[in-house]
């Protein structure tokens, strides 16, 4: 048996009044100082100001959130006692608002306890709503939880599918002042997310069409997006094709892409979505060359994204040149040397990057599961850029 999961999803133009339905008094508002500066914490509390509901934020959430932020906001949170908790900006932030509100309803518990094992029932005291301000982690549509060790220095996978937004809000005005950077990093990991969902070895009929569609509009409207930031169907569709990437892999799962991703923004500190993006088009080699179930997947992609026409292998081999041809125009690293590592550290780094690949879920949700010498062999050829030929 399987469970697709998905939040009420309000979307388009003037979404964020949305809010002047909720039910309730009280609201908790999760978001980082960056979303305040910007102004765009002021259109959600001006839609709670509407409709007549108290609120207060907590902005103290960083680019990873650490345990102890995550105990700070649910101290507060308790203290507060709200009906909503709504999380505002990209996914660390909304990943935070998920680990809060379950420390409402069990406030006993450390952060890096949030285990699928728990039952949280938050629901008795709050319901939980996720407002993306960036189109890139989905987070508004999957129960995942990232946070950060800083004492231990490692990134913890955490949640319960309990964590499903009850609501996420889709609304383009709050991505329209996403600079071009910013917007090629986040776009590369819809299209990891959305690729990797489609061909994700959990994958089911279900969690199909929501990759397959947010691939094609990616490849549509992310090079518009990144070259006028103030293009609002580009911004749109954009907003649309996130929140599709975390519906498929959020109910599938990512694949390689994101392992060897991973393991390279822990050690180095690249952008997350920098560094899934970089190594999609080397994983894909690898499986086209040692699956035929996923080069099949990857031509059906290529076939209704980009038109592509041959056999299966041909039509696969097409979509990751697309994929390149993508990352080189949104200025993207191409290699591990493009992102400024330096290859000394970084050869002396790889038995750790490996086997923190290794111990990544998503290392064993593709059909063709990699040993640690081919894992190896992949991050020595991500340096130089050396295509995948085993």
């Amino acid at each position: 048996m399987w469970a697709f999961s998905s939040p009420m999803i309000s979307y388009g133009d003037n979404a964020l009044e949305y809010i002047l339905q909720i039910r309730g008094n009280k609201a908790f508002v999760v978001a980082d100082k960056n979303i305040v500066k910007l102004g765009l914490l002021k259109l959600v509390t001006d839609q709670l100001d509407a409709a007549g509901k108290k609120w207060e934020v907590f902005d103290d959430v960083e680019p990873e959130p650490s345990l102890i932020t995550i105990k700070k906001g649910g101290a507060a949170v308790a203290k507060f006692q709200p009906d909503w908790v709504i999380g505002v900006g990209g996914g660390s932030v909304m990943d935070a608002a998920k680990a809060i509100i379950l420390l409402l309803a069990r406030p006993d518990l450390e952060p890096d306890a949030l285990s699928p094992a728990e039952t949280f029932n938050f629901r008795d005291k709050a319901r939980l709503m996720a407002i993306p301000t960036t189109s890139g982690t989905g987070s508004e549509a999957t129960w995942a939880i990232v946070l950060t060790d800083t004492v231990l220095g490692r990134k913890l996978g955490l949640g319960t599918p309990e964590c499903m937004p009850d609501v996420a809000i889709l609304d383009p005005v709050m991505v329209m002042g996403m600079p071009p950077m910013i917007t090629a990093d986040t776009g590369m990991d819809v299209l990891c997310h959305a690729i990797e969902g489609y061909t994700s070895a959990w994958g089911t009929t279900i969690t199909d069409g929501p990759g397959l569609i947010a691939t094609r509009r990616v490849f549509q409207y992310l090079v518009k997006a990144y070259k006028d930031g103030s293009d609002l169907e580009a911004r749109r569709e954009m907003m649309y094709a996130a929140t599709l990437g975390g519906m498929s892999f959020g109910n599938s799962m990512a694949g390689l892409g994101h392992s060897l991703g991973h393991a390279l923004g822990a050690l180095f500190h690249v952008p997350h979505g920098r560094a899934v993006g970089l190594f999609l088009p080397y994983t894909m080699e690898y499986l086209v060359n040692g699956s035929e179930e996923t080069t099949k997947k990857y031509a059906e992609m290529a076939r209704f994204c980009l038109g592509a026409s041959g056999n299966d292998k041909a039509c696969a081999k097409a979509l990751i040149a697309a994929v390149r041809k993508l990352a080189k125009t949104l200025a993207q690293p191409l290699s591990v040397k493009d992102c400024g590592i330096d290859k000394a550290k970084y050869d002396k780094a790889i038995p750790d990057l490996v086997d923190r690949a290794l111990n990544e879920t998503m290392t064993i949700t593709v059909t063709r599961i990699p040993e640690s010498e081919d894992l190896s062999k992949m991050y020595a050829y991500v340096y130089e850029g050396k295509p995948i030929d085993f």
